[in-house]
Order: structure tokens, then sequence, then C-alpha cells
């Protein structure tokens, strides 16, 4: 992603929004925008989702397959996931080969999925140590105004939970739902000032010195937690960052459903 500046005059204004409680969209510190799903978007993919969180759109597909196992696990299906950020969802995201900042989004995404438990892998097997179910989730940013992670995290979890094992295109049985166990959300908070925000904006990210990432299961179990940003957060803050991740978690699994 290339650097881009912010404005003396807008980070100013943001801030002192900040002191009295609000933000620029009409927001309180701990609401998140508005959410909207649209799962089995994609006839060709074998799930998919095209996820708006406000005016930042993800979409993600998944592509099923079987393949041989890893040697360490043998009888377990195979997950992995990648992201792709397009030059045309914002000035900043640059053509070529995954940068960092794509790659920490897909690792991010995946440790909540994968840390869960989402998808049972075991029931993936085919065959011991022969042959498995792969199942690859590709996202990509189709428009960015902050909070790519709770985007994409909603948008690679409704794909997985509308996604079907095509058995039958491979001659190894009928169709079937891929196994799901939960649905895991994230819940991203940065740091401006002394203030803590949920779902930032893309100003306010990008003026943010930290962030926290914190991904629960349906219990409100903490599963996964990213911190990002050179800035620290505090004891305190971490536990109000806990407390919202688990509130604003149940919020969300609702709306994906």
């Amino acid at each position: 992603m290339s650097e881009h500046v912010v404005s003396e005059i807008k980070r100013d204004h943001i801030m002192k929004l900040l002191k009295d409680g609000r933000r620029e969209d009409g927001r309180g510190v701990d609401d998140i925008r508005k959410i909207s799903i649209d799962a089995g978007c994609v006839e060709s993919a074998d799930g998919s989702a095209r996820v708006k969180l406000g005016r930042t759109e993800v979409i993600a597909g998944v592509k099923i397959m079987p393949g041989t196992p890893f040697p360490d696990t043998p009888n377990s299906g195979v997950l992995t996931m990648g992201a792709e950020l397009i030059p045309m969802a914002h000035s900043t995201f640059e053509s070529g080969p995954p940068g960092e900042d794509a790659i920490e989004l897909a690792r991010v995404v995946d440790r909540g999925i994968r840390e869960s438990g989402m998808v049972d892998v075991k029931q993936l097997c085919i065959k011991e140590g022969e042959e498995v179910w792969m199942c690859f989730v590709d996202m990509y940013a189709l428009d960015y105004d902050g909070n790519l992670f709770d985007a994409a995290n909603i948008a690679a979890v409704s794909a997985l939970r509308s996604a079907v094992i095509p058995a039958e295109q491979y001659g190894r049985g009928e169709n079937k739902p891929l196994p799901v166990t939960c649905t895991p959300v994230s819940v991203t908070s940065v740091k401006i000032g002394n203030d803590l925000i949920l779902d930032p904006n893309f100003d306010e990210e990008m003026i943010s010195s930290a962030r926290l990432t914190v991904t629960t299961d349906d219990e409100g179990n903490f599963r996964a937690m990213q911190k990002g940003g050179r800035g620290s957060i505090t004891r305190d803050e971490l536990s109000l960052c806990l407390d919202r991740a688990v509130e604003k978690g149940k919020a969300i699994r609702e709306i994906i459903g």
C-alpha cells in the first residue's frame, strides 16, 4: 500500500469531535457502520459472499477440490486463505503480488477462523493419508473506506457458511454442506489520541496510533487477537476492547444469521 497523508486540519477536526464522543459520520465511539451481506452471489464458486461495511466492500469466494493431505495431518482437510487489495478499490493500493497489508489481512482472518475451529477439517478427510477436501478462500477488496479486517472476516465467514462440497463433480458421492461448527466474528478497535473507537473509516484508520482486532466465537470466547500500529494499548484499554468485541460480535453474528 502506498503512503497516504491526512491533512492536519482533518486530523484536528476528527480529534476535536472525539473529545465530545462524536465522529464525522455521526456515529458514537463504539458504533459500527451498517452491514449488508449477499451470500451465494457467485454461481461458479462453491461458496461466496459480498459484504459491505459502510463504504468498505469485500467479496470472498470458496473453491473446494480433492487433494493430498499434509504429512503431519493425514486425516484432516486443508483450509487456506488469501487476500488481494486490487487497485480499483483505493488509490493507495498498487498492482502486483500481495504486499504486507494483504498478507496480514489474510493471516488475521485465517487465524480467527482456524483457531475457532469454524470448519471441522477432520470431516474433510476422504481417505486417510491419501485424499482430503482442500478448501481455498480468496478475498478481494472492492472498495476501501477503512477496517478491511472486519469486512473481510464477515465475507469469508459468510462464504464458508454458504459453501457446498462439490462431491458429485469429482465422483466422490453426493454434494453436502461444508461442515461448519460456529461463526467467528472479529471486531476492530483503533486508538486515536487517548480515545478508542470501533470500526474506523479510512481517515480515522490513517491517523490512529494502534489497532486491535479481536475474534470471538458463538459463546463469546476469545479465539484470536492481532495488534497493529506503533502505539501502545493499556491494560484498561485492552479490557474495553475485549468487552466491546464480545458485545458487538453478538450483534454482527445476528446479521450474518
